[in-house]
């Protein structure tokens, strides 16, 4: 049986931050994945370039049932840090909007550099290893593998949640969190396009591929960015970020149009373009298409001169504050991330060390801790895995 200080299971973001970590401390550090590689979500993030974290990361962008849970990590590595370390391996990096750092070149060099930083410090990898049984004796976790037994005085699950499947994504580390007797936070997706029902289906059918700046908001939430129209709903940005925080049965409102009071625009050009029909004067704002369909939806097809007051007023208010309820979303098969997860309650939010299990640590995704769009979750992979590489 090989004896290790540290088994981390799963070779993701969160994995490969904590066995730099334990391994820089000196730590014998072995790391098992049930894929053949490291850092398959890593891999294709960010459209292939990473996005890998965000100069704006704080407390603010992370939903949890504990929001203050993240504040120590955060703190003890924070995106400055990472950055820091990538300027040192030489990678060149661009911010776009809203503080998001992506790759140059190829996400392939963010998990090089951290393989490359494990195997500085002599951190053993163990791919295509399937976990069969793990159980406690005295201090010592046993882990039996597909690969052989193996055992260590401290045991880390970084093995993501359940979002995007094909990358292999499992249940496995909340699974195992429940067998121990610890609380989950349901898990949903998140970071996900949302699907509207059939009656509705139809009116997003006719703008599959339409696309434009929005501001969209939900509770007390609110985002400005690109919406996208699929043949289901909707999706882009703008709706990825609202997902986080949208529930069975909220409605979402959309203004088409921000910073643009409608109303007065429409009033103003039927006396100025009284001959005009409205589809042409809204499709100067917005892609025709979407005009089409609001005008078809809410108004009969005459020309401006013919359209009364409220008429005008009541297709403004749908521009400005159009009301949806999504009846779900595409699921993990689509969602970036998975909210919910191991309660922070029965976490140290200094070593994500469990407080009733020692030797036992969860981080990253597999914790009920998620960020928003635009490299916040990756910037909780790093600073939750530094954090317990500190203490294992």
């Amino acid at each position: 049986m090989k004896s290790f200080d540290v088994v981390i299971i799963g070779a993701g973001a969160a994995g490969l931050m904590c066995a730099m970590a334990a391994g820089q401390r000196g730590r014998k550090v072995v790391v098992l994945d049930h894929n053949e590689r490291a850092g398959e979500k890593i891999r294709v993030s960010g459209g292939g370039r990473c996005n890998f974290t965000n100069r704006f990361a704080s407390p603010s962008h992370y939903i949890s049932v504990n929001p203050h849970f993240c504040r120590s990590a955060l703190a003890g590595y924070s995106a400055d840090d990472f950055i820091s370390l990538v300027k040192r391996h030489k990678i060149s990096f661009q911010e776009r909007d809203h503080g998001q750092l992506f790759c140059d070149q190829s996400a392939e060099q963010i998990t090089e550099m951290l393989l490359a930083e494990c195997k500085s410090v002599e951190v053993s990898f163990q791919f295509k290893c399937e976990i069969l049984e793990i159980q406690k004796s005295e201090d010592r976790w046993q882990v039996e593998t597909s690969c052989g037994p193996i055992n260590s005085s401290s045991l880390v699950i970084a093995t993501g949640g359940k979002s995007i499947p094909k990358m292999g994504a499992t249940s496995f580390g909340m699974d195992f969190a429940i067998k121990q007797g610890l609380p989950i936070v349901t898990p949903t997706p998140a970071l996900v396009p949302l699907v509207f029902s059939d009656t509705t289906k139809d009116d997003f059918a006719q703008l599959a591929g339409v696309s434009l700046d929005v501001e969209i908001s939900c509770a007390r939430f609110k985002f400005r960015e690109a919406l996208l129209f699929t043949h289901r709903g909707i999706s882009g940005p703008a709706v990825l970020q609202i997902s986080l925080y949208w529930q069975e049965g909220m409605p979402i409102f959309i203004d088409l149009i921000p910073g643009v009071k409608i109303d007065k625009l429409l009033l103003k050009a039927r006396h100025s373009s009284p001959k005009q029909d409205p589809v042409t004067i809204i499709s100067e704002l917005i892609p025709r298409r979407l005009a089409k369909m609001f005008v078809t939806k809410y108004l009969s097809l005459r020309n401006m001169a013919e359209l009364s007051d409220k008429e005008l007023n009541r297709l403004a208010h749908c521009l400005n504050n159009w009301e949806l309820t999504p009846c779900g979303t595409e699921g993990y098969r689509t969602a970036e991330v998975t909210r919910g997860g191991v309660d922070t309650k029965v976490l140290s939010q200094k070593t994500f060390e469990c407080c009733s299990i020692p030797g036992l640590y969860f981080i990253g995704e597999v914790v009920d801790v998620t960020g928003q769009l635009g490299g916040f979750n990756f910037q909780w992979a790093w600073s939750s895995g530094f954090a317990a590489g500190q203490s294992v």
